[in-house]
This record gives structure tokens, sequence and C-alpha cells, in this order.
């Protein structure tokens, strides 16, 4: 690093460190290296939402850790996954150097049992060469049992790192699969889901429905409010979906204030029922700003349902939950349109023609 770059660092060190005393935010580490990444500029997506948040009013713990959720764990998560990896790589190395050293060892080993048989199988020996024979015999035999001793070691301490190793995976594989923000299951996690469902209820020829879910006006809780409302509308939603579904049942963000939820082994009846309960229960609770405990009114949501059948595949199946969507969404919003609903219409609407 040049004396200019080292300058630099400092500078955008000092600027972070400003930031967090400014905001009264704890020098965690997290937080430092949020608002060191918005003090390079290097995220520009980031300093917009931080621009954003300082003209609205000023950066809350909260605020960063969201941020930090948002635009910096992502990256942390690929950072972990490689480092695992790299542990992992490293690990093998030292396991497959262990098995080498102890073939090596096995093998002067059993050449020095074929010079030992060669030597006994001559005349006769005396007591001197005997003693000779069997302490070289002896100490080989040592070295082949140090072998397997250090062998044993490194495969146990090897058992135990890649035991911690497939935890931290584990660990970095949930958090890959979760929305950052909302805490449910991202769209990656959806995609997945959704075809092991779908391959099960074609195999099993169970009931699968889908429901697309979309906050209504959620441009306007942005544009009025600012995006700290929109992402406590967006938190709100997600938490609601995911209380009202069953254990199997997976709910996702599908994307910005869309969301899903995949309900295996439910009918299109039934889905329309958890449908309208959770637009119910989104609709019961009332938005407040954290700030100022003002009322911000209440949040609703529109529905589309469809259910799977033997000729669907994901994207025909999420189509069609889409159409419902558009549906409910252009029919008055808060409500929910299934595709019996939308087959109805489309049937009314030839009648009239």
């Amino acid at each position: 690093m040049s004396e200019q770059e080292f300058r630099r660092a400092l500078g955008y060190a000092s600027s972070a460190l400003e930031l967090l005393k400014r905001a009264l935010i704890p020098p965690y580490p997290q937080f430092y290296e949020l608002l060191y990444t918005y003090a390079t500029g290097v995220n520009p997506a980031l300093n917009n939402r931080v621009n954003e948040i300082f003209r609205e009013g000023h950066v809350t713990s909260d605020i960063a850790e969201r941020l930090y959720n948002e635009f910096l764990k992502a990256q942390d998560t690929n950072a972990r996954m490689s480092g695992v990896s790299e542990r992992m790589s490293k690990r093998i190395v030292a396991v497959h150097d262990a098995i080498d050293s102890a073939r090596t060892t096995a093998s002067a080993y059993s050449a020095s049992l074929q010079v030992a048989s060669g030597d006994l199988g001559q005349d006769e020996h005396d007591a001197a060469e005997l003693r000779t024979l069997a302490s070289a015999l002896l100490a080989e035999t040592r070295r082949m049992q140090d072998a397997n001793h250090r062998l044993e070691m490194s495969l146990q301490a090897s058992r135990d790192d890649i035991e911690a190793l497939q935890r931290d995976l584990d660990d970095v594989r949930r958090e890959a699969l979760l929305d950052p923000l909302t805490k449910i299951h991202n769209r990656k996690a959806f995609d997945e889901g959704l075809a092991h469902a779908v391959g099960r209820s074609r195999e099993t020829g169970q009931h699968l429905c889908l429901l697309l879910v979309d906050i209504d006006h959620f441009k306007r809780f942005n544009d009025t409010w600012g995006h700290q409302t929109g992402d406590q509308v967006l938190r709100l939603v997600a938490m609601t979906l995911k209380s009202n579904i069953k254990g199997k049942d997976i709910a996702a963000r599908y994307g910005g204030e869309e969301f899903a939820a995949v309900l295996p082994d439910t009918d299109l009846e039934g889905a329309v029922i958890v449908a309208d309960n959770i637009r119910k229960a989104i609709h019961a609770k009332e938005l407040l700003k954290r700030s100022t405990n003002e009322k911000l009114g209440r949040v609703t949501a529109s529905f589309g349902v469809a259910c799977f059948r033997p000729s669907d595949t994901q994207s025909s199946l999420i189509e069609r939950a889409d159409r419902c969507l558009y549906a409910a969404k252009h029919g008055g919003r808060n409500k929910v349109v299934s595709e019996n609903e939308l087959a109805r219409d489309d049937l009314a609407a030839v009648g009239a023609a």
C-alpha cells in the first residue's frame, strides 16, 4: 500500500467513526464496516439508501443492523462459504499427507520384514546376530506403531474438524436461503421448495396450492413515509404470512413487495381459506411510526391462489397464480382471487360476448 492509499484509508476510517459517533451507534464491527463502506462510496445502492435516511432523520442501531443485513451480510455469507471451503480443502490435504506418510512407513516396514525373513532363512545364527536382528525388527515395529498413532490422531482431528465444518456449512446454507430483511425464505429457497413440492405432488397425487401475495399501494408507503416504514411493512406482512401457515408450508419473499406461500397437502378451498385468514390478519394490524408513535393507517394485500395440476410445470403454476393476483389487484385490491373464480369470470365474459 502506498502512502497515498494509506492516508485515504485513514480518512475513510475517521469518517466512519465520526458517523458512528454522530448517530450514537455502538462501534460494533458490523456497524463500523457498514459506515466505512458508506464512507468509501464503493456501494452506490447503500449510499443512496443511507443518504435518504439522513434526509428523513438519522441512522439508529436498528436501521444500521437492517442495512448491514441487506447490503453486506450476503457478501459475508459468500466469504464464510469460501472460508469453509478453504478449511475443508486444507483438512483433506492434511489427511492425504498423513495417509501418504503411513503408506511410506508401511512399505518400509514390509521391506524390513522381507530382509529379516531372508536373513532368518540362512544358516544358523549365533545369539548376538539374533539379538541384532530382533532389535532392528523391534525398532521398525515401533516406527510403524508411531506412524499408525499419528495417522489415528490426524484422522480423529479431521473427523472433529469436518463435523465442525459441516455445522458451519449448514449455518451458512440456512442463511443463504433467508431474506435478510424479513427473515423468511428468499426467492432461491422458494424455487427449490416449489420444485420439491411439485415433484412430490406429481408422484403422490397429493394436493398442492400456491399463494402469491402483493402489498397494496406499497410505493405510496415508501414515497410518503420513507424506506424505513416500507421495511416495517415488509416485515409485518412476512411475519403475518409465516405465522398463519403450517409446518410443511413455505413462506417466502418472492421479490420486492411480493410474497409467496407453497401449501402442500392443501386443496384449493383450503388454500383460499388460508389466504383470506392472512389477508384479514394483515388488515387487522395498524402501522405505527416507531420514532413518533404516529398512526400510519392499515396495510392491505391482494392474493392469487392456484392449485397444481398433473400437466403443470413450476412456471405454469406460478403463471396461473399470478393471473389470479392480477385479477385481485384490478378487482379492488385487499381480496383473494382463486383460479376457480378466474375461470368463472372467463366463462362469464365468453357468455356475455
